[in-house]
Protein backbone atom coordinates (compact mmCIF):
# COMPACT_ATOMS: atom_id res chain seq x y z
CA UNK A 1 0.00 0.00 0.00
CA UNK A 2 2.53 2.48 0.83
CA UNK A 3 5.77 1.01 -0.05
CA UNK A 4 4.79 0.98 -4.16
CA UNK A 5 4.47 4.70 -4.06
CA UNK A 6 7.01 6.01 -1.59
CA UNK A 7 10.74 5.11 -0.81
CA UNK A 8 11.11 2.98 2.56
CA UNK A 9 7.78 3.93 3.83
CA UNK A 10 8.20 3.63 8.05
CA UNK A 11 11.91 5.55 8.03
CA UNK A 12 10.15 8.29 5.20
CA UNK A 13 7.40 9.17 7.37
CA UNK A 14 9.55 9.08 10.38
CA UNK A 15 12.12 11.25 9.08
CA UNK A 16 9.47 13.79 7.19
CA UNK A 17 8.30 14.60 10.70
CA UNK A 18 11.34 14.66 12.19
CA UNK A 19 12.16 17.27 9.16
CA UNK A 20 9.19 19.22 9.45
CA UNK A 21 9.58 19.69 13.15
CA UNK A 22 12.94 20.72 12.52
CA UNK A 23 12.20 23.28 9.85
CA UNK A 24 9.17 24.60 11.60
CA UNK A 25 11.48 25.15 14.91
CA UNK A 26 14.10 26.99 12.88
CA UNK A 27 11.43 28.83 11.38
CA UNK A 28 9.42 30.47 14.66
CA UNK A 29 12.58 30.52 16.28
CA UNK A 30 15.27 32.24 14.34
CA UNK A 31 14.40 32.62 10.29
CA UNK A 32 10.76 33.84 10.15
CA UNK A 33 12.55 36.83 12.70
CA UNK A 34 15.06 37.83 9.97
CA UNK A 35 12.01 39.70 8.02
CA UNK A 36 9.43 41.64 9.88
CA UNK A 37 6.71 38.66 9.51
CA UNK A 38 3.99 40.90 10.88
CA UNK A 39 1.15 41.10 8.14
CA UNK A 40 -1.49 42.29 10.63
CA UNK A 41 -1.64 45.75 8.97
CA UNK A 42 -1.87 44.21 5.67
CA UNK A 43 -5.95 43.54 4.63
CA UNK A 44 -6.60 42.07 1.21
CA UNK A 45 -4.51 39.93 -1.61
CA UNK A 46 -1.26 41.92 -1.29
CA UNK A 47 -0.12 39.59 2.00
CA UNK A 48 0.33 36.82 0.10
CA UNK A 49 3.23 38.86 -1.90
CA UNK A 50 4.76 41.01 0.84
CA UNK A 51 8.42 40.38 1.89
CA UNK A 52 7.21 37.96 4.84
CA UNK A 53 5.08 35.63 2.37
CA UNK A 54 8.06 35.68 -0.06
CA UNK A 55 11.07 34.82 2.34
CA UNK A 56 8.58 32.01 3.65
CA UNK A 57 8.13 30.52 0.19
CA UNK A 58 12.11 30.78 -0.82
CA UNK A 59 12.40 29.17 2.96
CA UNK A 60 9.70 26.44 2.06
CA UNK A 61 12.09 25.42 -1.25
CA UNK A 62 15.18 25.05 0.10
CA UNK A 63 13.59 22.80 2.87
CA UNK A 64 12.17 21.10 0.42
CA UNK A 65 14.89 20.43 -2.01
CA UNK A 66 17.04 19.66 0.68
CA UNK A 67 14.82 16.35 1.99
CA UNK A 68 13.88 15.60 -1.51
CA UNK A 69 17.90 15.59 -2.40
CA UNK A 70 18.76 13.42 0.58
CA UNK A 71 16.13 10.69 -0.40
CA UNK A 72 16.66 10.63 -4.05
CA UNK A 73 19.71 9.81 -3.35
CA UNK A 74 19.81 7.40 0.12
CA UNK A 75 16.94 5.55 -1.90
CA UNK A 76 16.01 6.34 -5.32
CA UNK A 77 12.63 5.18 -6.11
CA UNK A 78 10.21 5.20 -9.36
CA UNK A 79 7.20 7.42 -8.15
CA UNK A 80 9.70 9.77 -5.91
CA UNK A 81 8.56 12.44 -8.10
CA UNK A 82 5.21 12.18 -6.95
CA UNK A 83 5.28 10.90 -3.60
CA UNK A 84 7.99 13.64 -1.91
CA UNK A 85 7.45 17.15 -4.84
CA UNK A 86 3.46 15.72 -4.81
CA UNK A 87 3.04 15.51 -1.12
CA UNK A 88 5.22 18.66 -1.03
CA UNK A 89 3.16 20.72 -3.02
CA UNK A 90 -0.46 19.57 -0.99
CA UNK A 91 1.04 19.92 1.96
CA UNK A 92 2.09 23.66 0.90
CA UNK A 93 -1.45 24.32 -0.90
CA UNK A 94 -3.09 23.49 3.01
CA UNK A 95 -0.51 26.00 4.53
CA UNK A 96 -1.25 28.46 1.85
CA UNK A 97 -5.25 27.56 2.48
CA UNK A 98 -5.16 28.03 5.71
CA UNK A 99 -3.59 31.53 5.56
CA UNK A 100 -6.42 32.33 3.39
CA UNK A 101 -8.98 31.83 6.04
CA UNK A 102 -6.69 33.89 8.80
CA UNK A 103 -6.38 36.74 5.95
CA UNK A 104 -10.37 36.42 5.96
CA UNK A 105 -10.54 35.88 10.33
CA UNK A 106 -8.22 39.61 9.27
CA UNK A 107 -10.64 40.72 7.19
CA UNK A 108 -13.89 40.42 9.16
CA UNK A 109 -12.97 42.54 11.98
CA UNK A 110 -13.05 46.22 10.41
CA UNK A 111 -15.49 45.64 8.27
CA UNK A 112 -18.42 44.16 10.41
CA UNK A 113 -17.52 47.02 12.84
CA UNK A 114 -18.00 49.25 9.68
CA UNK A 115 -21.72 47.38 9.55
CA UNK A 116 -21.96 48.54 13.52
CA UNK A 117 -20.90 51.95 12.74
CA UNK A 118 -23.39 52.33 9.68
CA UNK A 119 -26.09 50.59 11.34
CA UNK A 120 -26.00 52.80 14.79
CA UNK A 121 -24.93 56.13 13.49
CA UNK A 122 -26.32 56.69 9.67
CA UNK A 123 -24.34 58.49 7.70
CA UNK A 124 -21.12 57.82 9.36
CA UNK A 125 -19.66 55.93 6.48
CA UNK A 126 -19.72 56.27 3.09
CA UNK A 127 -21.13 53.61 -0.08
CA UNK A 128 -17.74 53.80 -1.20
CA UNK A 129 -16.05 52.50 2.26
CA UNK A 130 -18.34 49.59 2.41
CA UNK A 131 -17.54 48.66 -1.44
CA UNK A 132 -13.99 48.58 -0.83
CA UNK A 133 -15.14 46.37 2.15
CA UNK A 134 -16.28 43.76 -0.10
CA UNK A 135 -13.51 44.47 -2.66
CA UNK A 136 -11.29 43.37 -0.18
CA UNK A 137 -12.84 40.39 0.54
CA UNK A 138 -13.53 39.57 -3.36
CA UNK A 139 -10.04 39.60 -3.59
CA UNK A 140 -8.87 37.59 -1.31
CA UNK A 141 -11.37 35.11 -2.05
CA UNK A 142 -10.68 35.23 -5.97
CA UNK A 143 -7.07 33.77 -4.57
CA UNK A 144 -8.45 30.86 -2.69
CA UNK A 145 -11.05 29.80 -5.18
CA UNK A 146 -8.02 29.70 -7.97
CA UNK A 147 -5.66 27.84 -5.89
CA UNK A 148 -8.31 25.67 -4.60
CA UNK A 149 -9.02 24.54 -8.04
CA UNK A 150 -5.53 24.15 -9.35
CA UNK A 151 -4.77 21.85 -6.01
CA UNK A 152 -8.47 20.04 -6.71
CA UNK A 153 -6.74 19.28 -10.81
CA UNK A 154 -3.77 18.30 -8.88
CA UNK A 155 -4.48 16.09 -6.34
CA UNK A 156 -6.51 14.02 -8.46
CA UNK A 157 -3.84 13.12 -10.76
CA UNK A 158 -2.08 12.41 -7.15
CA UNK A 159 -4.51 9.96 -6.50
CA UNK A 160 -4.49 8.66 -9.60
CA UNK A 161 -0.58 7.96 -9.91
CA UNK A 162 -0.60 6.22 -6.19
CA UNK A 163 -3.42 3.85 -7.55
CA UNK A 164 -1.21 2.82 -10.34
CA UNK A 165 1.25 2.13 -8.22
CA UNK A 166 -0.62 0.08 -6.02
CA UNK A 167 -1.97 -1.90 -8.97
CA UNK A 168 1.67 -2.42 -10.91
CA UNK A 169 2.94 -3.72 -7.42
CA UNK A 170 -0.53 -5.83 -7.18
CA UNK A 171 -0.29 -6.84 -10.86
CA UNK A 172 3.40 -8.34 -10.54
CA UNK A 173 2.48 -10.70 -7.58
CA UNK A 174 -1.06 -11.49 -9.21
CA UNK A 175 -0.21 -15.52 -8.87
CA UNK A 176 0.31 -15.42 -5.36
CA UNK A 177 -2.89 -13.03 -4.85
CA UNK A 178 -5.61 -14.77 -7.70
CA UNK A 179 -6.63 -17.01 -4.71
CA UNK A 180 -7.55 -14.70 -2.10
CA UNK A 181 -11.36 -13.68 -2.00
CA UNK A 182 -12.30 -10.86 -3.75
CA UNK A 183 -9.13 -10.37 -5.36
CA UNK A 184 -10.06 -8.96 -8.50
CA UNK A 185 -12.02 -6.06 -6.45
CA UNK A 186 -9.02 -5.12 -4.22
CA UNK A 187 -7.06 -4.81 -6.77
CA UNK A 188 -9.43 -2.44 -9.24
CA UNK A 189 -11.28 -0.70 -6.75
CA UNK A 190 -9.84 -1.04 -3.29
CA UNK A 191 -6.66 0.36 -4.45
CA UNK A 192 -8.05 3.41 -6.16
CA UNK A 193 -10.61 3.94 -2.17
CA UNK A 194 -7.45 3.85 -0.62
CA UNK A 195 -5.29 5.91 -1.94
CA UNK A 196 -8.48 8.66 -2.37
CA UNK A 197 -9.22 8.21 1.10
CA UNK A 198 -5.91 8.08 2.71
CA UNK A 199 -5.27 11.41 0.82
CA UNK A 200 -7.98 13.35 2.17
CA UNK A 201 -7.44 12.20 5.32
CA UNK A 202 -3.88 12.78 5.03
CA UNK A 203 -4.73 16.66 3.34
CA UNK A 204 -7.42 17.07 6.16
CA UNK A 205 -5.03 16.28 9.12
CA UNK A 206 -2.29 18.38 8.10
CA UNK A 207 -4.97 21.27 7.41
CA UNK A 208 -6.08 20.65 10.83
CA UNK A 209 -2.66 21.07 12.30
CA UNK A 210 -1.91 24.26 10.18
CA UNK A 211 -4.75 25.58 11.51
CA UNK A 212 -4.08 24.89 14.81
CA UNK A 213 -0.78 26.30 14.59
CA UNK A 214 -2.06 29.50 12.74
CA UNK A 215 -5.50 30.09 14.71
CA UNK A 216 -4.31 29.26 18.37
CA UNK A 217 -2.57 32.14 19.09
CA UNK A 218 -5.29 34.46 17.46
CA UNK A 219 -7.54 32.43 19.68
CA UNK A 220 -5.21 33.30 22.46
CA UNK A 221 -5.46 36.96 21.77
CA UNK A 222 -9.15 36.91 21.04
CA UNK A 223 -9.49 35.35 24.91
CA UNK A 224 -8.42 38.79 26.40
CA UNK A 225 -12.20 40.39 25.30
CA UNK A 226 -13.79 37.41 27.25
CA UNK A 227 -15.03 38.56 30.44
CA UNK A 228 -16.56 34.96 32.06
CA UNK A 229 -17.62 31.51 30.83
CA UNK A 230 -20.95 30.35 31.40
CA UNK A 231 -21.15 28.49 35.17
CA UNK A 232 -17.16 28.33 35.07
CA UNK A 233 -16.49 32.03 35.50
CA UNK A 234 -13.15 33.46 34.71
CA UNK A 235 -10.35 31.14 33.53
CA UNK A 236 -7.20 31.89 32.10
CA UNK A 237 -7.73 31.52 27.95
CA UNK A 238 -11.29 30.72 28.21
CA UNK A 239 -11.84 30.18 24.79
CA UNK A 240 -8.86 27.84 23.73
CA UNK A 241 -10.01 25.72 27.33
CA UNK A 242 -13.47 25.47 25.84
CA UNK A 243 -12.47 24.68 22.45
CA UNK A 244 -10.33 21.35 23.45
CA UNK A 245 -12.45 20.04 26.02
CA UNK A 246 -15.77 20.47 23.84
CA UNK A 247 -13.92 18.61 21.20
CA UNK A 248 -12.00 16.11 23.14
CA UNK A 249 -16.11 15.23 24.43
CA UNK A 250 -17.28 14.84 20.83
CA UNK A 251 -14.81 12.97 19.46
CA UNK A 252 -14.60 10.40 22.55
CA UNK A 253 -18.61 10.17 21.65
CA UNK A 254 -18.37 8.83 17.86
CA UNK A 255 -15.60 7.13 18.32
CA UNK A 256 -17.47 5.18 21.37
CA UNK A 257 -20.65 5.25 19.37
CA UNK A 258 -18.78 4.02 15.90
CA UNK A 259 -16.73 1.20 17.30
CA UNK A 260 -18.46 -1.74 15.32
CA UNK A 261 -18.81 0.22 11.47
CA UNK A 262 -15.31 -0.97 10.37
CA UNK A 263 -15.96 -4.16 10.81
CA UNK A 264 -19.01 -4.15 9.25
CA UNK A 265 -18.25 -2.22 6.41
CA UNK A 266 -15.58 -5.16 5.85
CA UNK A 267 -18.17 -7.50 5.89
CA UNK A 268 -20.22 -5.54 3.46
CA UNK A 269 -17.51 -5.56 1.26
CA UNK A 270 -16.89 -9.13 1.35
CA UNK A 271 -20.58 -10.15 0.84
CA UNK A 272 -20.87 -7.99 -2.22
CA UNK A 273 -17.69 -9.71 -3.87
CA UNK A 274 -19.16 -12.96 -3.69
CA UNK A 275 -22.22 -12.29 -4.76
CA UNK A 276 -20.72 -9.97 -7.64
CA UNK A 277 -18.24 -12.29 -8.16
CA UNK A 278 -20.99 -15.19 -9.25
CA UNK A 279 -22.71 -12.91 -11.31
CA UNK A 280 -19.55 -12.57 -12.84
CA UNK A 281 -18.86 -16.11 -13.37
CA UNK A 282 -22.46 -16.87 -14.59
CA UNK A 283 -21.88 -14.78 -18.11
CA UNK A 284 -19.53 -17.22 -19.27
CA UNK A 285 -20.82 -20.71 -17.69
CA UNK A 286 -24.43 -21.54 -17.11
CA UNK A 287 -23.85 -23.65 -14.50
CA UNK A 288 -23.11 -20.43 -12.48
CA UNK A 289 -25.52 -17.44 -10.92
CA UNK A 290 -28.67 -19.96 -10.85
CA UNK A 291 -31.66 -18.19 -8.82
CA UNK A 292 -31.14 -20.65 -5.49
CA UNK A 293 -27.29 -19.40 -5.39
CA UNK A 294 -28.32 -15.66 -6.20
CA UNK A 295 -30.60 -15.42 -3.48
CA UNK A 296 -28.66 -17.07 -1.31
CA UNK A 297 -26.11 -14.71 -1.89
CA UNK A 298 -28.13 -11.80 -1.89
CA UNK A 299 -29.77 -12.67 1.40
CA UNK A 300 -25.74 -11.81 2.35
CA UNK A 301 -26.05 -9.03 1.25
CA UNK A 302 -29.20 -7.94 2.68
CA UNK A 303 -28.29 -8.79 6.12
CA UNK A 304 -25.18 -7.37 6.40
CA UNK A 305 -26.65 -3.55 4.92
CA UNK A 306 -29.66 -4.29 7.66
CA UNK A 307 -26.95 -4.54 10.10
CA UNK A 308 -25.14 -1.71 9.01
CA UNK A 309 -27.87 0.59 9.03
CA UNK A 310 -28.96 -0.19 12.33
CA UNK A 311 -25.21 0.48 13.55
CA UNK A 312 -25.00 3.78 11.27
CA UNK A 313 -28.45 4.68 13.19
CA UNK A 314 -26.86 5.16 16.71
CA UNK A 315 -23.85 6.74 15.07
CA UNK A 316 -25.95 9.31 13.56
CA UNK A 317 -27.94 9.83 16.86
CA UNK A 318 -24.50 10.55 18.60
CA UNK A 319 -22.82 12.52 15.74
CA UNK A 320 -26.01 14.93 14.53
CA UNK A 321 -27.22 15.53 18.23
CA UNK A 322 -23.17 16.89 19.33
CA UNK A 323 -23.43 19.16 16.06
CA UNK A 324 -26.18 20.55 16.22
CA UNK A 325 -25.49 21.62 19.41
CA UNK A 326 -22.05 22.52 18.33
CA UNK A 327 -23.40 25.13 15.79
CA UNK A 328 -24.50 27.34 18.71
CA UNK A 329 -21.73 26.25 21.36
CA UNK A 330 -19.92 29.46 20.91
CA UNK A 331 -22.95 31.78 21.26
CA UNK A 332 -23.51 30.28 24.56
CA UNK A 333 -19.68 31.04 25.72
CA UNK A 334 -19.85 34.57 24.26
CA UNK A 335 -23.40 34.92 26.52
CA UNK A 336 -21.81 36.38 29.37
CA UNK A 337 -19.80 39.07 27.19
CA UNK A 338 -22.69 40.07 24.77
CA UNK A 339 -24.98 40.57 27.76
CA UNK A 340 -21.73 42.73 29.58
CA UNK A 341 -21.44 44.84 26.24
CA UNK A 342 -17.83 44.34 26.16
CA UNK A 343 -17.14 43.56 22.62
CA UNK A 344 -18.09 44.81 18.93
CA UNK A 345 -19.79 43.01 16.10
CA UNK A 346 -16.37 42.73 14.66
CA UNK A 347 -14.72 41.18 17.67
CA UNK A 348 -17.52 38.84 17.90
CA UNK A 349 -17.20 37.64 14.38
CA UNK A 350 -13.47 37.42 14.83
CA UNK A 351 -14.08 35.19 17.77
CA UNK A 352 -16.78 33.09 16.19
CA UNK A 353 -14.56 33.02 12.78
CA UNK A 354 -11.59 31.91 15.13
CA UNK A 355 -13.07 29.60 17.66
CA UNK A 356 -15.12 27.45 14.61
CA UNK A 357 -11.52 27.02 13.26
CA UNK A 358 -9.64 25.66 16.36
CA UNK A 359 -12.71 23.92 17.06
CA UNK A 360 -13.03 22.31 13.89
CA UNK A 361 -9.13 21.24 13.85
CA UNK A 362 -10.08 19.45 17.10
CA UNK A 363 -12.67 17.84 16.08
CA UNK A 364 -10.89 15.79 12.74
CA UNK A 365 -12.07 12.74 14.02
CA UNK A 366 -15.74 14.25 14.34
CA UNK A 367 -15.75 15.17 11.19
CA UNK A 368 -13.62 12.30 9.51
CA UNK A 369 -15.03 9.34 11.33
CA UNK A 370 -17.38 8.47 8.23
CA UNK A 371 -14.06 8.35 5.76
CA UNK A 372 -12.20 6.83 8.63
CA UNK A 373 -14.41 4.15 8.72
CA UNK A 374 -14.62 3.28 5.40
CA UNK A 375 -10.14 3.37 5.40
CA UNK A 376 -10.19 0.79 8.10
CA UNK A 377 -11.85 -1.27 5.81
CA UNK A 378 -10.50 -0.62 3.06
CA UNK A 379 -7.13 -1.34 4.86
CA UNK A 380 -8.25 -5.09 6.23
CA UNK A 381 -8.91 -5.73 3.00
CA UNK A 382 -5.35 -4.78 1.48
CA UNK A 383 -4.01 -6.26 4.34
CA UNK A 384 -4.61 -9.49 2.94
CA UNK A 385 -2.52 -8.83 0.04
CA UNK A 386 0.33 -7.90 2.29
CA UNK A 387 -0.02 -10.86 4.33
CA UNK A 388 0.29 -13.31 1.49
CA UNK A 389 3.03 -11.52 -0.33
CA UNK A 390 5.27 -11.28 2.75
CA UNK A 391 4.63 -15.01 3.82
CA UNK A 392 2.46 -14.04 6.70
CA UNK A 393 -1.20 -16.05 7.94
CA UNK A 394 -3.65 -13.62 6.92
CA UNK A 395 -5.67 -11.55 9.52
CA UNK A 396 -8.09 -12.89 11.45
CA UNK A 397 -10.93 -11.17 10.41
CA UNK A 398 -10.65 -12.87 7.00
CA UNK A 399 -12.18 -16.15 8.52
CA UNK A 400 -15.00 -14.36 10.21
CA UNK A 401 -18.54 -15.01 9.75
CA UNK A 402 -20.46 -12.11 8.76
CA UNK A 403 -22.57 -11.02 11.46
CA UNK A 404 -26.08 -11.86 12.05
CA UNK A 405 -29.28 -9.54 11.66
CA UNK A 406 -32.22 -9.00 10.69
Amino acid sequence: MLVSFFPRPKMFFLSALIWTALSMALWYGYAGDLIDTSTAAIIGVARFWSASFLWFYLYFLVSLAIFAGFWMMLSPHPWAGWSIFGSALILFASYFQVQVSVALNDWRGPFYNLIQKALTTPGEITREEFYAGILTFAGIATVAIVVLVLTRFFISHYIFRWRTAMNDFYVANWPRLRTIEGASQRVQEDTMRFATILESLGDSLISSVLTLIAFLPVLVRLSSYITELPLVGTIPYPLVVAAVLWSVFGTGLLALVGIRLPGIEFFNQRVEAAYRKELVLGEDDPTHADPPTLAMLFSNVRRNYFWLYLNYMYFNVGRYVYLQTDVIFPYILLVPTIVAGKITLGIMQQILSAFSQVRSSFQYLVNSWSVVVDLISVFKRLQAFEAMIHGDPLPPIESEAEPQAT
